[in-house]
């Protein structure tokens, strides 16, 4: 088994003693534990031990996380973000595709994010942290996971989702269909208080990229790249809502 040369960044000294016990606990696949205390120390020690795996605390004295990364010429480590966030912000993680444990930290996602981990997967962190950075003034990039890599996509700029059993085909404004190995459900809760909305249980389309509803054969929307979607009788009354701005 891997073994990760790890390092816990957590200005809270409680904090840093209460992962590092529960780590152990795990018997976690950890073969040497460092600590920093502030974004100056953490710095420090990324660029002078190479830790392959960095615990890393949002809200820091005198910065955050986000300052340690940025202050990094190098990023070559798998990266778990901890945060006492509200849903807004888990969202911002979620869309760039980042790990994530919430405090207080509960072991079995500290597991459950342990077990994501694969030293073989060489996803570009920077690729997610730019959508990361890009997504904390407000949920424009999400980043997609596909056969080649991560795509960065514009959220305004997704056409619809078209489910294919337990993967999701993502099709873009001017850019070849993205075939990512998530469910449209998982993506439907991202999504849907983004101006998406679920007409089909195979479709999750985006409201702002509607040109048309047609009322013949029970309704379909025709987007903006002239593609026509069957919209479900049960679904038809609530998109013709939406598409009228919530009036009747």
């Amino acid at each position: 088994m891997y073994k990760w040369r790890t390092l816990i960044v957590d200005d809270e000294a409680k904090g840093r003693k209460s992962l590092r016990a529960m780590l152990n606990l795990l018997n976690a696949p950890i073969e040497s534990i460092d600590e920093a205390a502030s974004v100056e120390e953490a710095v420090l020690k990324i660029e002078s031990s190479k830790p392959e795996l960095v615990f890393l605390d949002i809200m820091l004295q005198k910065g955050t996380g986000f300052d340690v990364l940025e202050a990094l010429q190098d990023r070559d480590f798998k990266l778990i973000f901890v945060t006492a966030f509200n849903d807004y912000a888990l969202k911002a993680f979620r869309y760039a595709a980042v790990d994530y444990i919430t405090k207080p930290i509960v072991p079995e996602e500290l597991e459950e994010a342990l077990n994501r981990l694969n030293p073989q997967d060489d996803s570009n962190l920077e690729d997610k942290l730019e959508a990361l950075l890009a997504n904390r003034k407000g949920l424009e990039r999400l980043a997609l996971h596909d056969a080649q890599g991560i795509s960065l996509v514009r959220v305004k700029d997704i056409l619809y989702c078209h489910a294919q059993n337990n993967y999701t085909e993502f099709h873009i404004a001017n850019r070849k269909p993205i075939l990512v190995t998530k469910t449209l459900k998982e993506y439907d809760d991202i999504l849907k208080d983004e101006g998406f909305f679920r007409v089909h249980q195979s479709y999750l389309i985006n409201l702002e990229q509607v040109s048309q509803f047609q009322k013949q054969d029970g309704g379909y929307v025709q987007m903006s790249d002239g593609s026509l979607i069957g919209v479900a009788r049960r679904k038809k009354e609530e998109l013709l809502k939406q598409l009228l701005g919530g009036r009747d």
